[in-house]
């Protein structure tokens, strides 16, 4: 079994204007990194052109799409039966994004199949990020 998921997953740019507009997104998740998913916006989808990449806790995103969940950089929350909304916050700005819930249930839940919710600590390799900590130092 693969330990590294890549999911395709469409947004919905929110914009103050009337038109919010469709953008590719990918969710990404990873064994080595048990805790955290990370969901990146292709150039196109960036105003400046760039690849702009979030890694937030796993957990957060499973609370966020039952009730809202966050308090710093990334906020998570139910919007009806069926959205999910996520915002991203920087020292610049911020974005508000709609998603298909039922897209990032199925990530999630193709999450656990990898690494069972609550067994993240058994996937950690502590030896060895404490290895690589003391080579950078």
């Amino acid at each position: 079994m693969s330990s590294v998921i890549d999911q395709a997953v469409q947004a919905r740019l929110i914009a103050i204007t009337p038109r919010s507009r469709v953008i590719p997104a990918s969710l990404h998740y990873d064994r080595a990194d048990p805790f955290a998913v990370t969901l990146v916006f292709p150039p196109v989808a960036s105003l400046d052109g760039v690849e702009v990449a979030w890694t937030f806790g796993r957990d957060l995103l499973a609370e966020g799409l039952r009730e809202p969940a966050g308090a710093g950089d990334v906020q998570i929350w139910p919007s009806g039966s069926e959205a999910v909304v996520v915002e991203f916050h920087t020292a610049v700005g911020m974005a508000v994004v709609q998603f298909d819930g039922q897209d990032l249930r199925s990530f999630l839940d193709r999450s656990y199949g990898i690494v069972a919710e609550g067994d993240e600590a058994r996937h950690l390799d502590v030896e060895a990020d404490l290895a690589a900590l003391l080579r950078e130092a």
